[in-house]
């Protein structure tokens, strides 16, 4: 795996300036090379001193020890830190411990680690928590590929003993892989019979999404802990695992085995109905729109082992991208199409699923967005999200592969739509009403600024609010900071005035 830069690094950008603005009163960093990363590109628009000094007023949190190392090297103190082994529940039991029912109402920002972490997101929610996603670089495929796919041969043609998985990244790049190679199915068969040896729990989570159990974990999940003790008992391991294996299975009837070769509910599907249950769990106690649909991106990756995933939402005449499986921080919340632009304008336009197992690209009806680098893959699944007969969004699926979409998944995905296209529907209007109540507020700051620039300048309505305009281009702000920026200065008059006084 390679560690890259986001393409784009807005998020990171409007973390600091919101930092700086008092917006926050928790940070949670998840790791050292993140917090040095999100450093660097808080220095190219704000002063260190300045970002430095915004984190000293907030409480910060820190999942591990390096986070907290690095954290001890900005001279900032830490007030949580997360123990071994460092995964998200870790984390907000050691914010519950520290903070307890305080944690309620709190705003945060999360700095994320190479992709996004829904189950903290959504705990963070369950706690009514006001997160913030705080991407700052992500994990890519390396450049050469060639030992992967050897790994995976290897591993689908059992010629391997063990494997060592030292992060959940490395599972789902091992996967993708076999995916490009179609020897998904042959890859899982072979990890069963091959001794899985697995870091920590975060690692053995994402195992477990691609239907695999691993067979050792360490009592700490360190590098050391895991190869002193895996030495003990991999033999073992090894050994009882492919007598395992070699036990028959007993005939079938005819009838059966026809049923079975329908539909076999394996780890994946019951991973499937787990996350199914989740969505629903998460619906009811009225999580936010992201929350909702990064749990059904989530879900649907867990189903189809998908390359991409893209959930859009009806707002006006328009769908607008909301969810993505790969991060696409341009384009998330921005990107618009019209309906019957596209395949995804034609399934919204007549409210059916469209599915090609190859060839998308040569579909009459498809339509290329540059800023999606997903359009040159092979197969495509796109199903619409209706409510009471009405449409709410599209859900996208796509394989970079050849992937033949079978009846099960078209309906479960399907179904997925039905259930949650009422609770989108509800989300919607409620970000929307969010969104309004934050323009109001914007416009009360304005008007108040230009009344003082209009007292101390001597300027009309007008020319005030041309002055706000021109500061708000040469200094690239909006006009809610240079509102709140004239604010804060008279506010900073007045108290110097009472000191003298």
């Amino acid at each position: 795996m390679r560690e890259v830069p986001l393409e784009s690094n807005h998020e990171a950008l409007d973390f600091a300036r919101r930092l700086i603005g008092g917006e926050f009163d928790l940070v949670i960093f998840t790791t050292g090379v993140g917090i040095r990363r999100l450093m660097e590109v808080a220095e190219s628009r704000y002063e260190r001193a300045q970002v430095v000094e915004s984190l000293r007023h907030v409480k910060l949190a820190a999942r591990g020890p390096k986070s907290s190392a690095a954290l001890r090297e900005l001279g900032l103190p830490v007030a949580v830190t997360a123990p071994e082994p460092c995964t998200w529940r870790e984390v907000i039991r050691a914010l519950d411990d520290a903070f307890g029912p305080s944690l309620e109402g709190l705003r945060a920002a999360v700095q994320e680690y190479g992709k996004t972490n829904p189950e903290l997101l959504n705990a963070l929610s369950e706690h009514h928590v006001e997160w913030m996603r705080v991407p700052v670089y992500e994990w890519a495929l390396p450049d050469d590929l060639g030992p992967l796919r050897n790994s995976v041969r290897s591993i689908a043609e059992e010629r391997i003993d063990a494997v060592i998985f030292l992060s959940a990244i490395q599972v789902t790049h091992l996967f993708r892989v076999a995916e490009m190679m179609q020897l998904t199915d042959a890859l899982r068969a072979g990890l069963r019979k091959t001794v899985v040896l697995s870091i920590g729990p975060s690692t053995s989570e994402e195992l477990s999404r691609h239907g695999i159990e691993p067979d050792f974990e360490p009592s700490h999940p360190k590098m050391g802990f895991l190869m002193n003790e895996a030495a003990n008992c991999a033999t073992k391991l090894l050994e009882d695992k492919r007598k395992a294996a070699q036990i028959t299975q007993p005939a079938l009837p005819s009838a059966m085995k026809a049923a079975e070769s329908v539909f076999r509910p394996d780890a994946r599907h019951l991973n499937a109905i787990r996350i199914m249950h989740d969505i629903g769990r998460r619906m009811a106690i009225s999580d936010p729109l992201h929350a909702v649909l990064s749990q059904i991106v989530n879900f649907i990756e867990t189903l189809l082992s998908c390359d991409s995933c893209f959930v859009y939402v009806l707002e006006e005449n328009e769908l607008v991208l909301r969810a993505s499986k790969n991060p696409h921080p341009d384009v998330v919340d921005h990107l618009g199409l019209k309906i019957g632009q596209g395949i995804t304008g034609w399934v919204a336009e007549h409210r059916e699923p469209v599915s090609i197992s190859s060839g998308a690209l040569r579909d009459p009806r498809f339509q290329v967005f540059k800023d999606l680098p997903e359009d040159t893959f092979e197969a495509f699944l796109s199903v619409p999200i209706l409510a009471r007969g009405g449409l709410v969004g599209v859900i996208n699926v796509q394989h970079r592969q050849p992937h033949n979409y079978t009846p099960w998944e078209v309906q479960t995905i399907a179904t997925v739509g039905f259930l949650v296209g009422a609770e989108i529907e509800m989300a919607r209007l409620e970000s929307e009403r969010d969104a309004l109540n934050g323009q109001l507020e914007s416009r009360k700051l304005i008007e108040r600024a230009k009344g003082l620039l209009q007292r101390d300048h001597s300027v009309s309505e007008d020319e005030a609010y041309r002055m706000m305009q021109k500061e708000s281009r040469q200094r690239r702000k909006s006009m809610r900071e240079i509102a709140e920026a004239v604010l804060l200065g008279e506010e900073l008059r007045r108290a110097a005035a009472v000191k003298q006084a």
